[in-house]
């Protein structure tokens, strides 16, 4: 196991439908298991991220450029860049585990969860900054 993928640090995608999307670890599985046999994380990230907002958009273009939109997706460690930063997000670990992606009503509620608990970070200025390689 890793000793510094840990719960709460950043990490960037590497493979997938979300390369160069920022995520979060809400938990590691460092050993194999019947369901990979390679040491994995599960992660929760933002997929779409706010947009600039100028003083001079109307109320309806400001709600709409703000939203973001969430993901959470099971990684395996070679596919994650750990970066130096950690973020103090308290997830809830009942509603999001690997159990939601049986049932696609549980995967849109751990999606929503993410989505809540991210947007309502205090010390996540640097997540919402897209990634200019």
């Amino acid at each position: 196991m890793s000793k510094f993928l840990k719960p709460g640090k950043v990490v960037l995608v590497l493979a997938g439908c979300y390369t160069g999307c920022k995520a979060v670890i809400v938990k590691n599985i460092g050993d194999a298991t019947s369901d990979g046999p390679y040491s994995h994380a599960l992660v929760a990230g933002i997929n779409h991220y706010p947009r600039k907002v100028t003083a001079a958009m109307g109320k309806k273009k400001t709600v709409k450029r703000s939203k973001i939109k969430s993901f959470v997706k099971v990684y395996n460690y070679n596919h994650l860049i750990p970066t130096r930063y950690s973020v103090d997000i308290s997830l809830d670990k009942t509603v999001i585990n690997k159990d939601i992606f049986r049932d696609p009503a549980l995967k849109y509620k751990a999606q929503w969860e993410a989505k809540f608990k991210l947007k309502r970070g205090a010390k996540l200025a640097r997540f919402f900054q897209k990634l200019w390689f």
